[in-house]
């Protein structure tokens, strides 16, 4: 039996909650009474709620997220059904700014903010019926001060998800599709500590470290005191970061270039290259140095980049997204993710709403639905474009393939293009295997485009053979013209066909 139960509801198993940690960490001497329980969305609520009811608690803390919140709603629907003397305590970005685009009415109290102490002095509260106000508005917590939640990641939590690790909260600039704005001060948890407790994380096997710090290059010492930290082990390990992308000195360049390939991730908010579009969302950002420093990552470095860019900014219309594609792709071979605009709360993107006619989903993700540039029509095909995207170009499977789709002056069009046709076929942008959509491809490209049937073959299956456990597709068998990982230099035809048959 537990007093307090924390609960997560993340969108991955390989997710885990730090903010959960945080609390239990500054829980004091509630600790004892507390427990965190992870779940993943679409389990079923009701077994959900069965787990929950029989800690018995008296306090249930949930973090609600963009992803969960529709699942997060319908638990507090039977929580109080079934046990309504029960108090459930709300916290997150999800309902940390009004309006609240999801009903969370039966909810006893709502956390606003940083809720390490508000929650911990609030579970007092509870336990000794003292009155609170349903919504609470978070005390900011001195970062210096905080106990840290590092400790609490269990050996599975190691062995088998990310371990989630901050260095510092805010950001500085005012970007106006994201809640990280509103926060404007930037401030940086004490780095000796830190070091000591990433110290302690690595001895007990941790090696995949995600740091959620929207600005990591903002501030040169720290960022270099943590590469450092990690440039010393002689293990293979993994690390993200969300970087700015006009801001590389030179000795933050130095540090990178020396990471060996597959350690570094490097997540970078590009969003539009448009300098009109960047002045209606208040996005400062000097174009030339983001190009100069994008080609240093790809070109001096190992780091594996990761680029965003949005469909759907105020004043952006379809040509412009086209362009920022083409000047993108021309910079850089690495990952382009492709996001489309959603409008959340906290943030003022809504003072674009009359003058651009934005209409946005009201239900999670809050995605655009159309406006005066985009359509409904355009929003939905460009939503089937970047799912395509995803799986034909940042899944790594057909890296030499997905040249043969795209036109060099003009990737953004041929793409489009490709898109169109395979949703005509697939009529589905979900549950499409590697083997189908490989052989979309190739008919793509061999009776649409008029490509070589054997060059096209030899190209897909090269790419194919790189994804382990692969097999020669059915579909690719009368047309390539080798038999891959054969070192033998006469093959017979006898041999030929068992091994295609294989």
């Amino acid at each position: 039996m537990r007093e307090i139960i924390l609960i997560a509801i993340n969108s991955r198993y390989t997710h885990t909650s730090i903010a959960l940690k945080y609390l239990y960490a500054n829980l004091n001497e509630l600790q004892k009474k507390t427990e965190i329980i992870e779940f993943v969305i679409n389990e079923q609520t009701q077994t959900i709620a069965e787990k929950i009811l029989e800690k018995k608690p008296k306090i249930i803390g949930i973090g609600v997220y963009i992803w969960n919140a529709l699942d997060v709603h319908n638990l507090i629907e039977v929580l109080k059904k079934v046990s309504p003397k029960t108090k459930i305590v709300l916290g997150g970005p999800e309902v940390s700014h009004q309006p609240f685009r999801v009903n969370f009415d039966k909810a006893d109290f709502i956390i606003q903010g940083e809720g390490e102490i508000s929650f911990y002095e609030l579970c007092l509260d509870i336990l000794k019926d003292r009155d609170n106000p349903k919504i609470i508005k978070a005390k900011m917590p001195n970062l210096k001060e905080l106990k840290l939640p590092y400790s609490y990641y269990s050996e599975q939590d190691i062995k088998h998800r990310y371990i989630y690790v901050e260095a510092s909260r805010g950001c500085p600039f005012e970007c106006e599709f994201c809640l990280s704005a509103i926060d404007e001060k930037v401030r940086h948890f004490d780095m000796s500590i830190l070091l000591d407790e990433f110290e302690t994380l690595w001895q007990k096997g941790a090696r995949n470290f995600k740091f959620i710090d929207r600005t990591f290059n903002l501030n040169i010492h720290h960022a270099s005191s943590l590469m450092d930290f990690f440039l010393a082990k002689d293990e293979p390990y993994s690390l993200h970061f969300e970087v700015i992308p006009d801001h590389f000195p030179e000795a933050l360049k130095e540090k990178i270039s020396k990471f060996p390939p597959k350690t570094l991730q490097l997540e970078i908010g590009i969003q539009t290259l448009n300098s009109t579009v960047l002045e209606n969302i208040n996005r400062k950002m000097n174009l030339n140095k983001v190009k100069k420093n994008i080609d240093f990552l790809e070109n001096s470095s190992k780091a594996h980049l990761h680029l965003d860019l949005i469909v759907g900014l105020p004043g952006e219309n379809l040509e412009s997204f086209a362009k920022n594609l083409n000047r993108l792709k021309m910079m850089t071979n690495s990952e382009i993710q492709i996001g489309i605009l959603k409008k959340l709360s906290g943030t003022t993107l809504s003072r674009h709403d009359e003058k651009f006619g934005f209409i946005y989903n009201d239900k999670p993700p809050y995605d655009i639905l159309q406006n005066d540039n985009l359509s409904f029509k355009i929003i939905q095909k460009m939503k089937r474009f970047a799912r395509f995207w995803d799986l034909v170009y940042n899944s790594g499977n057909f890296q030499k393939t997905v040249e043969f789709i795209f036109e060099k002056e003009d990737v953004f069009k041929s793409f489009y293009e490709f898109s169109e046709w395979i949703y005509k076929k697939s009529e589905s942008t979900w549950q499409i295997s590697l083997n189908r959509l490989s052989e979309y491809i190739f008919i793509y490209l061999t009776e649409y485009k008029s490509f070589n049937k054997t060059i096209t073959a030899d190209t897909i299956l090269s790419d194919l053979q790189k994804v382990n456990g692969r097999k020669i597709p059915k579909f690719l068998q009368n047309h390539i013209s080798f038999i891959p990982n054969i070192r033998e230099k006469n093959v017979t035809k006898h041999n030929k066909r068992q091994l295609l048959r294989e």
